[in-house]
């Protein structure tokens, strides 16, 4: 069974995840920590639960999400993970800052590209991996159908869904996905959003007013 653990960081509370199982291995999704005291807490967590981190993958490429992967890269000596694209994305970290009032630092590039049906394996365990653009283009969800959760980015929201009119965002496209891809999904899911507080299927396909 999979541990599921949420840190939050930086100044758009980015929630970052760190997911381990009896091997202790884990991955690390989505670091946003942007300050020496967040990169410490990181650190802090995975070292206080003796995991060790095998693989750094992200959910998607705008810069709250992908702001400590040079971090995380540099200390763990892991290769970046994302779907290829989300690479313009992320070279456009900078300026997706600016406008938010924000200075980013460049973040690396995608060593390994992840694709629709991927299977995330570390210790015991694997997530599947699921494309839903419309976000953006290149957003990814990570779900455990056997731990019935999953971590989907921006794409899904208690309540809500993810923006659609940053960069290269599809609001039907987005509509469209979730609808075909992730409320199909077992009701009992836990969703594990980018931002806020976790939901479930059962849950958005009632109350979410996006949805209906």
């Amino acid at each position: 069974m999979m541990n599921v653990a949420c840190l939050t960081f930086n100044p758009v509370q980015v929630n970052t995840y760190v997911i381990w199982d009896e091997t202790l291995e884990c991955v690390i999704i989505d670091p946003g920590c942007s300050n020496p005291a967040e990169e410490a807490q990181l650190v802090d967590f995975i070292e206080r639960k003796s995991l060790k981190p095998v693989r750094l993958i992200n959910t998607h490429g705008h810069f709250d999400h992908i702001w400590g992967n040079d971090f995380v890269a540099k200390k763990w000596d892991l290769p970046v993970e994302a779907h290829p694209y989300s690479q313009e994305i992320m070279e456009r970290g900078p300026s997706q800052g600016a406008m938010f009032g924000i200075e980013v630092p460049s973040a690396p590039a995608i060593e390994k590209e992840i694709h629709e049906g991927d299977k995330i394996t570390f210790g015991n365990s694997e997530l599947d991996t699921i494309h839903v653009p419309g976000h953006e283009p290149g957003s990814i969800i990570f779900y455990s159908p056997e731990d019935h959760f999953m971590v989907c980015g921006d794409v899904l929201f208690n309540g809500s869904i993810g923006r659609t009119d940053l960069y290269k965002g599809d609001h039907q496209q987005l509509i469209d996905g979730i609808k075909e891809k992730v409320l199909p999904l077992p009701e009992q899911t836990t969703i594990y959003s980018g931002h806020g507080i976790a939901t479930s299927i059962a849950n958005e396909k009632q109350n979410n007013p996006f949805l209906q």
